[in-house]
């Protein structure tokens, strides 16, 4: 058989399937990371540091005070094949391990040049008692083994990441986003392994520390700030369910932020089944459900959740990073966290901030220009539920979406005013202070660019930490640091920053737009339609949802029965 060229269908050289298989796992320096981390973790460490060089590729390493190896598990594992987690193949589907480092290891060694050092901690470092502690430099030709000298743990180094990858190298981001995503990864594990004390840095200067207390709200004041972790409040919770064919135990507890810290996503629900920080979209839609009506309408909880489930009911092999779990039965283990979220927070002290006051007068100033004729002479009937304007239109009744609308008008101002003349700013005097997880403040240390180019000038002040010396100022009303952090999470999650650029304006003007829920008199009621009426495009808001509904008289007609109109 040929593939069309005349060369006919040949086995690969081990070597090159190696490679092949190496790159499945290690795709990005952040890879390395979360490999090493995890293998710590098993480890059984209880303090781990992350150095990171450039974006990962010049320098990773990973240090750790757990148990250590002897040398000859030392050789053993960086060697394809070889664990101490596994037994017999059966415990595939029982391992309640985070990874198997006799994989990890080779496959890290086969992307870049892999040094481990490392000693056990009762002293038997040679195998003999009374050794040394071992170091293992991977070459071509096998591991190079020597007397070192350190504590009981290990310490891996990798250097030139992706060397003889050109192409993996080229596809990277820049040091800062790639440092972005380390950072996302060991302010994840240091949520979900509270116990554990993380140290995170960056070109020789620290960016991140946990306290490794045990305590939810300790890790939580060291990835967010104090405002986020004195509004929460821990959980935990067991029940028995169905799972695989059996009653099993579902267990879950974590951590809930009070419905008044919101994020624009769901990616400030950290998720860790069986101790692994994993990403489960049924357990984040779960804790989700489990807040139900006290979240605003597009908005996500911070929180953390723990679940520990039994290891034969979940698949951690659907993803080859296993970074994504499957269960046995998702809806059911989806249920006991929702009803865990839901009764926790229900004894909850949920005080929310006081609303932001919005300035209308001038945020729906008239605008010049054609407005769409029949939206423009529609007349005002009232409000529904605080949330929907009615209006006549001739033979139709128009329902307009308050917040829909305001948004879209905000939306078309603010880009008209970055294309012509930038965003107008207000300086903060005296400047305040907002501090990002370790992921978006590399973020932010990225795109000072971007973000100065949005209205907001921002500085280093320490760690996560920034100083504002000014926000934007559209629409009549000065941005506060809630729209700083939307847009940095916006910017940390896109790509390209000028790809994102319009997503961004979209979610800048979103923030200071009415809010369901906020009173209108006709006054402001005919100026947002009149506003509505003069852009470009009035029908929809800058995210795609729909800002007006028609009801036609028909309509009505046919749901009354009546047949004719009356005078």
């Amino acid at each position: 058989m040929t593939d069309g060229s005349g060369r006919g269908v040949e086995r690969l050289p081990d070597r090159t399937v190696e490679r092949i298989a190496a790159g499945e796992v290690v795709t990005r320096p952040a890879a390395v990371v979360k490999e090493l981390v995890e293998n710590a973790l098993d480890a059984g460490a209880e303090s781990i540091e992350v150095d990171v060089v450039g974006d990962g590729t010049d320098l990773i390493r990973v240090a750790d005070d757990g148990h250590g190896m002897a040398r000859e598990d030392a050789r053993l594992a960086v060697e394809r094949h070889t664990t101490s987690k596994l037994r017999a193949d059966d415990d595939l589907r029982g391992v309640r391990t985070l990874g198997f480092r006799g994989e990890a290891l080779p496959s890290i060694a086969e992307a870049g040049e892999l040094t481990l050092t490392t000693a056990p901690a009762d002293g038997a470092g040679s195998g003999d008692g009374d050794g040394p502690a071992t170091r293992l430099a991977v070459g071509d030709d096998g591991p190079d083994v020597s007397d070192a000298g350190r504590a009981p743990g290990t310490t891996v180094e990798v250097r030139n990441l992706f060397a003889d990858r050109p192409a993996r190298r080229k596809s990277l981001g820049g040091p800062k986003r790639e440092f972005a995503r380390v950072s996302d990864l060991v302010a994840g594990y240091a949520l979900v392994r509270p116990d554990v004390r993380f140290r995170l840095t960056h070109d020789d200067r620290e960016t991140f520390a946990s306290p490794g207390s045990g305590g939810d709200v300790d890790a939580a004041l060291a990835v967010y700030d104090r405002t986020v972790a004195s509004r929460s409040t821990t959980f935990e919770a067991e029940a028995e369910v169905d799972l695989d064919g059996r009653r099993r135990e579902v267990r879950v507890e974590g951590l809930l932020c009070y419905p008044s810290v919101t994020r624009a996503s769901g990616e400030h629900i950290h998720v860790a089944v069986g101790g692994r920080l994993v990403r489960d979209d049924a357990v984040r839609r779960a804790v989700d459900s489990g807040y139900g009506s006290l979240l605003p309408d597009g908005r996500h909880p911070v929180a953390v959740a723990r679940l520990d489930v039994p290891p034969e009911t979940v698949d951690v092999n659907v993803h080859p990073a296993k970074r994504e779990v499957a269960h046995a039965d998702a809806d059911a283990v989806a249920g006991v966290v929702e009803r865990a979220v839901r009764d926790a927070l229900s004894t909850a002290d949920l005080r929310r901030a006081g609303d932001v006051a919005m300035d209308l007068d001038s945020s729906l100033a008239p605008a010049e220009g054609e407005s769409d004729s029949r939206l423009a002479g529609a007349t005002y009937v009232g409000q529904f539920r605080g949330t929907y304007l009615l209006f006549e239109a001739d033979d139709d009744l128009l329902v307009v979406d308050q917040h829909a609308a305001h948004e879209r008008v905000n939306y078309e101002r603010l880009r008209a005013a970055v294309a012509e003349e930038g965003v107008p700013t207000r300086p903060l005097d005296p400047p305040e202070t907002v501090s990002f997880p370790p992921g978006e403040a590399a973020t932010v240390e990225a795109e000072r660019e971007t973000l100065a180019g949005l209205g907001f000038d921002v500085a280093p002040f320490g760690g996560g930490t920034f100083r504002v010396r000014s926000v934007p100022a559209p629409l009549g009303r000065v941005a506060d640091l809630d729209a700083l952090r939307e847009t940095v999470a916006a910017l940390h999650a896109g790509g390209d920053p000028d790809d994102g650029r319009e997503e961004l304006l979209a979610d800048l003007a979103c923030h200071p737009s009415l809010k369901a829920g906020d009173a209108l008199g006709e006054a402001e009621a005919t100026a947002l339609r009149d506003r509505l009426a003069a852009c470009e495009r009035p029908f929809d808001c800058p995210h795609g949802r729909p800002t007006v509904l028609t009801v036609e008289e028909s309509a009505l007609i046919r749901g009354f029965d009546r047949h004719a109109r009356l005078g």
